[in-house]
């Protein structure tokens, strides 16, 4: 019987590797002047500040929705699916604060994961409580207003300050 010979060609790894090392040359790391510059120019948004854009869409969608249909119980409905989205953030960004005070970057992650598991549990009780809590819920305006202030996140993430010319969307 033959053998079946087990070699691969592998320059198409050594080439990457030899890519990977000429593009290192060009690397300079920046200096702690050179960084905190760059801190200070474009600062990071405070995500309390994302919260209050979150909270104002929602108000918003829920004028909107009360506008368009003429009923009250729409612009709770709408109100009540921004406040599902405002108030488990508003929760895990008041508890990552308090987690990042402890220094370890393993403590942080897991505070993270932490907070992020009791943000989307508190998210689900919030719908699932919505019909017992609001008369002739309209589910479509819950879910408008929802969505809406989800993607604020996203809408406010194509308006910040460019930081590097490769920011560039």
């Amino acid at each position: 019987m033959p053998k079946i010979a087990n070699s691969v060609d592998r320059s198409d790894d050594w080439d990457t590797k030899q890519q990977l090392e000429t593009e290192g040359e060009d690397f300079k790391p920046l200096t702690h002047e050179e960084a905190q510059k760059l801190l200070k120019a474009s600062p990071a948004m405070s995500p309390w500040k994302v919260l209050a854009w979150q909270l104002v869409a929602g108000v918003l969608v829920a004028c909107a929705a009360f506008a368009l249909t003429g009923k009250q119980s729409a612009g709770w409905s709408a109100f009540y699916g921004a406040l599902a989205v405002v108030i488990p953030a508003a929760l895990m960004a008041r508890g990552m604060k308090r987690g990042l005070a402890a220094g370890s970057a393993g403590a942080a992650m897991a505070g993270f994961f932490f907070w992020e598991a009791v943000k989307i549990v508190l998210t689900v009780a919030m719908l699932f409580a919505a019909p017992r809590l609001i008369a002739s819920l309209s589910w479509l305006a819950l879910v408008a207003g929802f969505v809406v202030t989800m993607k604020v996140v996203w809408v406010l993430f194509l308006f910040r300050p460019k930081r590097f010319a490769s920011d560039k969307v």
